[in-house]
Parts: C-alpha cells; structure tokens; sequence
C-alpha cells in the first residue's frame, strides 16, 4: 500500500506530478507552527519537540516574530557532540536569521529553497504573519526521486563515474518533470541549479587533488549557466577568478585545475566549449586585476567583433569560491557599462544586425529545406531576448543575470510600459518552453537541438510563436528608439 507524505494528503489525487510542483504553498494542508519565547532554554525545545512528536521548534522574538529555529538535525552536532548544557538557552544553538516562503510560492520554489540553503524546514508566511510550516519530508515523500536525492548522489560523489551517473540522472529528472508539465522558468532553473552543485563538487574534488585552496579563487559560471537557464542541450562557458602576487608565475598551476574541471565536466556530458570559453584557456584565467583591466578594455576600446565575443562574460556567476570577489567585480563592470553610451551604442548596433524573423506581412520566415521550413528557437527567439535583456541591464546597473530578471527590472527602468515588458517576458517564457519540448523529444538527440520545422508547428503554436516575435520586435525598436536617436 502506498502512502503519502505528511501534509500533502489528498493532493495527490488530484494532480500528476508536474502539478504537484505547480501548487502554491497555501493551499496545502496547514498544520498549526509550534514555537516557544526565544529565552526558553534547550531542554524545554527538545522536550517540546518531544511531546508534540514534531521535527522542529520555532522561537519567538518579543515581538511575536521568528527569532530562529531548532531541528532534530541540530541536535546531534549543536547539542549532544558539543556537550552544552540543557539549562542553557535555546538562542545559543537555534539556526538563525531563518529563511521563509510567501503563501504564493510554490513546492518548486520550497524546495529549490530547501536544497541551496541545505535546510529542512521552511515557515509559510501569509504577508507577516505565520501561517504553517513545511518540511522536506512534505515535499519529497511523494516522489521516488527529487531533487534532495540527486544532491545527496552528488554529495557523495567520487570518482569520476559517480558524477557522470548524477549528471546522467540530472537529464533524466529535467526530462521527467518536462513531461509532466513543470514551467520552462522553474525547469530551467532547476537544471542550472542542480548543475551548479555537480560543478561545485568537481571543482572541490580537482581543488583537493591540486593542493589548492576554495579561498584563493572563485569558479565562474558564464552564458546560459550564468543566467540560469541551461537547458538539456548545453556546452561548457565558464572563468575562473584566482588570487596571486605573481600571476605569470602562478598561472601554470591554476590552468591545470581548471583543464580538470573542465575535463571531468565534459566527460559528463558537458561539452567542451567551441569558442574556447572556459577557465582552462588562458585568457579565461585570471586575477581580479587582470579581470577589470580586461572587460575595461572590451567597455571604453572594444570592437564590435569583439564585443559580440564577450557577450557571455557579461553573464558572469559565482558558482564555487570567493563569491564576494566576483560581486566586486560585478560592481566594477555595471559602474562603467552604465556611465560608457558608445558601449551600450555599440552593443545595440550589433544587436540589430540580427532582425526578428518576420515576413512583411507578419509570417515567419524560416529556412526553406525540401518540404522544410526551418526555425533556430535560440538564434533567432531566445537569444535576441537574452542579449536585449543584457544591453538593458548593461545600461541601467542592474545587477541581476537572468534574462527574465533582467527584462523586469531593466525593462522598468528603461521607463518602458508594463504591458510592453510583459510582453518580452511572455515571449522569453514560451519560447524557453518550446525549446525544451523540442529538446525532450527523441528526435532531438541529434545536432540541432534547437532547430524545429515550421511546417510541424499546429496553429496554437505557431500563433503565439509569430506573437512572441512581434514582442522582439518592440524590445529591437526600443532599444533603438533609446540608444541610436
């Protein structure tokens, strides 16, 4: 007989698994969150947990508010290994600021929240005030395989073979809930999120093996990756950041760890990247120095050809490391893309070479193949919404680097109306969406996995997908209108 996870009773049978990740925490089942004043002391929480038969204990401020939380988990580590005394108060072990969901998010976002913050319970909040609480075992329990098991897997990573069965296991769990509708938006993240933690753990491993230390570099993740939005079908864009007095000196040893990295991703599943973006290159591995005076080169000199090879080092992300480092520069780079409008010209110049693929009288124009009429859902739709979204929050300092982020902000700060910004977003979205139906398909296996044939599209499609490019379109007029008056 099957049975089903605490607090979700019911759900089930009313909603297929894609469903499931769709609901908004509020209208789970709500169990009343149990707490105590955060000067009670440690014995009093454990012997609450104790009698109420519940995994955790929330603590109050004077205020009524969440001071911070006490698990089962922390028992064992904070409590008994550490020797503190029963008497003492539970403000000295609980975990504190704690993190918190709205009633409007949804299980995906519990648990994605769940797996980066490693934690296992998250208080549901209803404006300010607390309305239940939710645990990983509510999430989880209903599905064999998730997101905590595949971060687990790769946890307990070590050759090589383990990581390539998680990666393996990644693509099979994104395909999965593609199939049972999960949103483009949350999938993509979910790929990249999951992707992050394999790369983390190669990059530790090779770090290991190297004699080198996590807090002499940071891993950088670019392009797709950088955003968040990888899809099933992606390559290698990544830098590295590392510290050094005598960098020529220092260089070798760091472009061996990365070739590593790079190496053991690649045997993953993630392609070496063509364009040779990647930390094991040379010009991909670099001090902070070294990376300001490069993108300050490529913002007050560089080139169009240049300029549209650098794109992607725009996207730039933490993914191991001194994250602080690369938020510095990420200060450094938005201060003068901001303040520089012959880059932010010339970025909008190199942008427009490449017009939305429609007809005069608003058909789509395809590639004509034999009976084909071919469509690239990311050269010719997704990419020009990335790269519009960039030049926006390029020009505006807006520090964010997903595309959906970047199009929201940036777009309200260009003073552009919402509807229109709605629009660009709606666009992203769907076509994101059809470039993962496409990619989950058997067919796509081979070359082209962003590549569809007009002529297959039913009329639903093909409506919203003509829409979807008029909504490019006004982004391109736009940024124009904008920035080449």
């Amino acid at each position: 007989m099957e049975t089903k996870p605490a607090g979700i009773e019911g759900v089930g049978d009313r909603a297929d698994a894609g469903a499931l990740w769709e609901l908004r925490l509020g209208d789970l089942p709500r169990r009343e969150p149990i707490g105590l004043p955060v000067g009670a002391s440690v014995r009093e929480a454990l012997q609450t947990m104790h009698d109420r038969g519940i995994g955790s204990v929330l603590l109050w401020d004077d205020g009524g508010g969440i001071a911070g939380i006490l698990t089962r988990h922390d028992v064992l580590d904070r409590i008994a290994l550490a020797g503190v005394d029963l008497g003492a108060p539970v403000a000295s072990v609980m975990s504190h600021p704690v993190a918190t969901l709205q009633v409007t998010d949804t299980l995906f976002d519990a648990a994605l929240l769940m797996s980066r913050r490693r934690i296992r319970h998250v208080p549901v909040l209803d404006g300010e005030r607390l309305v239940t609480l939710v645990s990983e075992r509510d999430l989880f329990g209903w599905q064999r395989q998730s997101i905590k098991h595949l971060g687990a897997a790769i946890a307990r990573g070590q050759t090589l073979a383990d990581f390539q069965r998680a990666a393996a296991d990644i693509r099979a769990y994104a395909r999965h809930l593609m199939a049972q509708g999960l949103q483009a938006r949350q999938l993509t993240t979910l790929i990249s999120h999951l992707n992050d933690q394999l790369t983390q753990a190669l990059v530790m491993r090779e770090l290991a093996a190297a004699g080198l230390s996590a807090d002499a570099m940071c891993w950088v993740a670019l392009g797709s990756e950088g955003r968040g939005e990888q899809t099933l079908a992606t390559d290698q864009d990544n830098a590295l950041v590392f510290a050094s007095d005598d960098p020529q000196a220092d260089r070798p040893r760091w472009l061996a760890f990365a070739r590593r990295v790079n190496e053991a991703l690649d045997a993953c599943g993630y392609p070496l990247c063509r364009g040779g973006v990647m930390a094991g290159n040379p010009p991909c591995c670099l001090t902070a120095p070294e990376w300001e005076a490069r993108f300050a080169r490529w913002i007050d000199a560089g080139g169009p050809r240049e300029l549209l090879q650098a794109s992607v080092f725009f996207d730039l992300r933490a993914v191991a490391g001194r994250a602080d480092w690369l938020e510095a520069l990420r200060a450094f780079v938005l201060a003068r893309t901001s303040t520089t409008p012959r880059f932010i010209r010339q970025m909008v110049q190199g942008h427009l070479e490449h017009p939305v693929a429609l007809l005069w009288h608003g058909g789509i124009r395809g590639r004509r193949e034999g009976r084909h009429r071919w469509f690239d859902l990311k050269m010719q739709g997704t990419a020009l919404l990335v790269e519009g979204a960039r030049i926006l929050a390029l020009a505006h300092a807006v520090p964010a680097t997903n595309t959906r982020e970047r199009l929201l902000a940036a777009g309200r700060a260009s003073g552009a109306p919402a509807a229109e910004v709605d629009g660009w977003v709606t666009a992203f979205d769907y076509l994101q969406m059809l470039r993962l139906r496409h990619q989950g398909a058997p067919a796509a296996d081979g070359a082209a996995p962003n590549r569809i044939d007009l002529n297959t599209l039913n009329a639903v499609d093909e409506r919203v997908l003509r829409a979807s490019l008029h909504a490019i379109q006004t982004l391109q007029e736009r940024l124009k209108l904008d920035y080449l008056r």
